[in-house]
């Protein structure tokens, strides 16, 4: 079985199923050049509890975790087997790090672990779990978490952190669907992927106080934090690579890195 590789993938607005553009053509696309997974561990921004924590759910439901949007969205519905062996497989190696995950038998998938599968997989037929964060215990507990399940990656498992590499939803109604990121923006991004990609670990991990325009892009840290999960399940000696790169509505950047 070949190593699966792990993703950090930027899911935008729920409504990025419908809507056309580069990064919902990237992403549909994307599953078919990925060799097929086992199973897939999902770390959504959307999932935050106290500590660690898996779903151990069967058949997980498709959660609508949104208000506001067109009345297709609600009816979408991401129908894949759950993965609650993964799920006790996670916990166990979690355990193993000083990273006690619980077990929650009923958790769902949110939109930011559905929308880019429904676009990656759209047959619903791989098994999948989601993993919460833990927005409160910063960068280096996620990159931890991602380096506790980094052995996932030998047994078939495809590990996606889905968040998003900008995200102030405040600017958001200022911008058009296609505008040009300003400067504050553009620049916070560029700075991630060329620390990313020079391996400068230790500057990522204190992105709020060395990043330009940190806060502003991330006024709250949930959706940059599964980025450092799959940091942390890739493999230090090999720089990642930054497989998409775009924007909508100006201020949501919408990068796509693999990790392997």
């Amino acid at each position: 079985m070949n190593r699966q590789p792990a993703l950090f993938v930027s899911h935008g607005a729920p409504t990025l199923p419908l809507e056309p553009g580069p990064t919902r053509g990237f992403l549909a696309e994307l599953g078919a050049r990925l060799e097929r997974p086992q199973a897939i561990l999902m770390i959504s921004a959307h999932w935050e509890t106290e500590a660690p924590a898996a779903s151990i759910a069967v058949q997980p439901a498709t959660i609508h975790d949104f208000r506001g949007f067109p009345e297709a969205l609600y009816q979408m519905r991401y129908a894949a087997p759950g993965a609650p062996e993964l799920a006790q497989r996670a916990r166990q190696l979690l355990g193993a790090a000083g990273l006690a995950a619980a077990a929650v038998p009923d958790r769902g998938l949110d939109h930011g672990a559905w929308v880019p599968l429904l676009l990656m997989y759209p047959e619903a037929n791989i098994p999948v779990t989601q993993l919460a964060i833990q927005s409160h215990l910063g960068p280096e507990h996620h990159r931890r978490l991602g380096e506790a399940l980094r052995p996932l990656r030998d047994e078939g498992v495809l590990i996606i952190g889905s968040g998003s590499i900008t995200h102030n939803l405040r600017e958001v109604g200022r911008h058009d669907y296609a505008a040009s990121p300003p400067a504050w923006v553009s620049e916070f991004n560029d700075w991630v992927a060329a620390a990313l990609v020079a391996g400068h670990t230790a500057e990522l991990l204190d992105y709020r106080q060395r990043a330009p325009h940190a806060a502003h892009n991330h006024p709250t840290a949930e959706h940059l934090l599964p980025l450092f999960v799959a940091l942390g399940a890739g493999t230090p000696e090999v720089p990642p690579q930054r497989l998409h790169a775009g924007y909508t509505y100006g201020v949501l950047g919408m990068d796509v890195w693999r990790f392997d």
